[in-house]
């Protein structure tokens, strides 16, 4: 089988995939044009969304993708073909997505970047750290992602719980709530992770009404889609202290534009869309799993439902 890789770090998967399945035929390039003229011949394609959009926009007819992305947005845009079926990457972020939400929650407890500006001012900050312990968390988004930051987070001894499409049960948290729940929540939890995927349904969903709803020693952390927040309500609120202060690592426009009011928000943090890092070795495992199962016509880990977005 002929599988097509158009990724930033081509060729690494391609060395990566060569190894993990030696019969396959791997075709891959950094030209654009050479990557296009590979395609035709192609009908799985592994890589980012953003360079396989370009593919299909070309008139291209993929008959499975595999997205190295959690995100699969290019490949949602009006007039793109949907006659194919797409895997996002799923099992792959878990673990690195709850690191970076630990270290902004250890580093809000224990006040890191107040301490630094005491060093600064040559200031002894002798102030007792705080624990998670005991700390409610919000997880908006509670799927294959969410859920792995659950996990990770319950050994610290947090109370969790989740946002989803629809209530339902699930561990570890206490309660799974609907989106429509999540005014109420805010106002109840010390922490909001925001790990909602970009549909319509989550485009601006943390407005100033929303914020203003918040606990105001609440630490708001978004490693979703920049899309789910108004970004000059979100620095209003920060200002009128409806939240404790916000880490952010997505944005509508990214980089960030020179004179986005991010930049000088008072307690935000931005940290430039690096939460969570594809592992091409993680990510090839992933590949290589469902292309055994593409191979015997079996369910797909990740397939995306086109109707609704993820």
């Amino acid at each position: 089988m002929r599988v097509l890789i158009a990724e930033q770090d081509h060729a690494l998967y391609a060395h990566l995939l060569r190894e993990a399945a030696p019969d396959l035929d791997v075709l891959t390039s950094g030209d654009s044009a050479q990557l296009s003229a590979l395609a035709a011949d192609c009908p799985v394609w592994l890589g980012q969304p953003d360079l396989l959009a370009t593919l299909l926009r070309q008139g291209h007819q993929p008959q499975w993708l595999q997205s190295t992305w959690a995100g699969i947005t290019p490949l949602l845009a009006d007039g793109l073909r949907r006659d194919y079926r797409l895997t996002r990457a799923v099992g792959v972020f878990g673990q690195v997505m709850a690191e970076y939400a630990l270290t902004y929650m250890l580093g809000h407890e224990r006040e890191v970047l107040a301490r630094l500006v005491s060093q600064v001012e040559r200031k002894w900050d002798s102030r007792p750290g705080r624990s998670l312990e005991g700390r409610r968390v919000l997880i908006v988004g509670t799927g294959d992602i969410g859920q792995s930051v659950a996990d990770f987070l319950l050994p610290f001894g947090v109370k969790l719980y989740g946002i989803a499409s629809t209530p339902r049960e699930q561990a570890p948290f206490i309660e799974v709530a609907g989106l429509d729940a999540l005014g109420r929540l805010v106002g109840e939890v010390d922490y909001v992770i925001n790990l909602l995927p970009d549909t319509p349904a989550t485009h601006d969903l943390y407005d100033a009404p929303m914020f203003a709803r918040f606990n105001p020693d609440a630490l708001f952390i978004n490693a979703g889609r920049g899309v789910a927040v108004v970004d000059a309500d979100l620095v209003d609120a920060l200002k009128l202290g409806h939240l404790a202060g916000a880490v952010i690592d997505v944005c509508r426009q990214e980089p960030l534009p020179q004179r986005h009011p991010f930049w000088t928000a008072w307690g935000l943090l931005l940290t430039g869309h690096s939460s969570a890092p594809t592992s091409p070795q993680a990510m090839v495992r992933l590949f290589a799993e469902n292309l055994k199962a593409y191979t015997s016509k079996s369910p797909l880990r990740g397939e995306v439902d086109f109707n609704r977005g993820y």
